[in-house]
């Protein structure tokens, strides 16, 4: 079992641990306000399963159906927690209502607000180090799923301010008001989420500091090679594929031009961890003048 996926595995037992307390601080105040910061919770588990199942195919070797791998899993299970989240958000927004129209009041219990706030501490623990372990690892379902953690966090702790002050002021609709705020957030939370994800889908390039450093790279460890053009990238989960046309002197054996290409690699591969290169060499007469100069 790799370390990602017990991580995954991890953030379902955490999410379990967290709903307890959210539903046990909503039991022990009766606020809709926590009601939905509790409903939250239960996407929060069920987007933890699909990580669980999106880091376990990501991380199968390629086969002949699949050559090029499987990490795209990933930007699948971000793509079905965000419409998780979506609908939460919708079901926030009908519990929201409800409370609105019956006007049930909060009952003040110290206790109560000191679940939800020590759920709200081991949320954010947990998120902080899932954004950091998958931002190193490039994995994007674990980003997702602290990103999800984080949003979830700052609504918590938004509510729970707010619960206080329905206590001490005594207006009950504010605690609906509240509720509906928490379903906005977690509607965002789902749209930017989506977002991120179809882009991964849709084989967007590396970043403008990634193309960068690659561009250097190229330029640095070239020697022997005239110029290179055509830079193309794509990021799938933690994959960079990297592919450019390198003109070398017509007059180079393929045992030399090779010999280039292979320093090439491997510097890019240090540099940048899970790259996929192919590099098209190509003779003097097919140079550009307008590509990468080699140093």
């Amino acid at each position: 079992m790799t370390v990602r996926l017990r991580i995954a595995l991890a953030s379902i037992g955490v999410g379990l641990l967290v709903l307890g307390l959210k539903f046990t601080a909503y039991w022990l105040t009766g606020s809709v306000a926590l009601y939905s910061d509790a409903f939250e919770t239960i996407v929060n588990v069920a987007s933890s399963v699909a990580t669980v199942f999106a880091v376990w195919f990501a991380a199968k070797p390629a086969d002949s159906n699949h050559p090029y791998g499987h990490d795209k899993a990933e930007y699948f299970a971000a793509v079905l927690v965000g419409v998780m989240i979506v609908l939460a958000a919708l079901s926030i927004f009908v519990a929201a209502w409800h409370g609105f129209v019956e006007q049930k009041e909060v009952v003040w219990s110290p206790v109560g607000v000191g679940v939800n706030a020590f759920a709200a501490l081991v949320n954010g623990a947990w998120a902080r180090f899932l954004i950091n372990y998958g931002k190193s690892h490039q994995s994007p379902a674990l980003v997702a799923d602290g990103k999800h953690l984080f949003t979830d966090v700052v609504t918590s702790l938004g509510v729970l301010a707010g619960v206080i002050l329905v206590i001490l002021t005594g207006w009950q609709m504010l605690d609906s008001i509240l509720a509906a705020c928490v379903g906005l957030a977690v509607l965002w939370s789902g749209w930017e989420l989506t977002k991120e994800s179809v882009s991964g889908l849709m084989d967007e390039s590396a970043s403008s500091d990634v193309l960068e450093t690659i561009r250097g790279l190229i330029s640095e460890h070239g020697e022997g090679a005239l110029e290179a053009h055509d830079l193309k990238t794509r990021i799938a989960g933690r994959l960079t594929f990297v592919e450019f046309h390198l003109v070398v002197p017509g007059d180079l054996t393929v045992d030399q031009a090779h010999d280039i290409c292979d320093r090439i690699e491997a510097a890019i591969r240090e540099d940048i961890p899970g790259a996929r290169i192919t590099i098209h060499v190509e003779p003097d007469h097919k140079a550009k003048l307008s590509g990468i100069v080699v140093l």
